[in-house]
């Protein structure tokens, strides 16, 4: 099934931001800042997208790492340093919502 738009374009920046995919370390404080700006169903949908695009180029080691990270995320609340780093990688790749310097909540 094809991603809504605004999902599309969220997915679109995160390729932006990790050309060369996101690295392991990345992706819980990327879930828990995607968490402050979106419903649990849009980071679900983007999540099941990325492990579907990590499936398709046969990296299963990035697949399993966004499920890992999915679970984590929901029970660890990552470093404040390590959502500042994710965020200023996708604002340098024109993420909108992640400005650096801003909070976890996007205030």
């Amino acid at each position: 099934m094809a991603l809504p738009p605004v999902l599309s374009t969220i997915v679109e920046w995160l390729r932006a931001g990790y050309p060369e995919g996101v690295p392991d370390v990345d992706y819980i404080p990327l879930f828990a800042l995607l968490g402050s700006q979106l419903t649990d169903s849009q980071v679900s949908a983007i999540a099941d997208e990325l492990v579907a695009l990590a499936s398709e180029t046969g990296d299963t080691a990035s697949a399993e790492a966004v499920k890992t990270a999915i679970q984590t995320v929901t029970q660890h609340k990552p470093l404040e340093s390590d959502i500042a780093r994710v965020r200023s990688r996708l604002a340098a790749g024109g993420w909108p919502l992640a400005a650096p310097g801003q909070g976890a909540t996007g205030n």
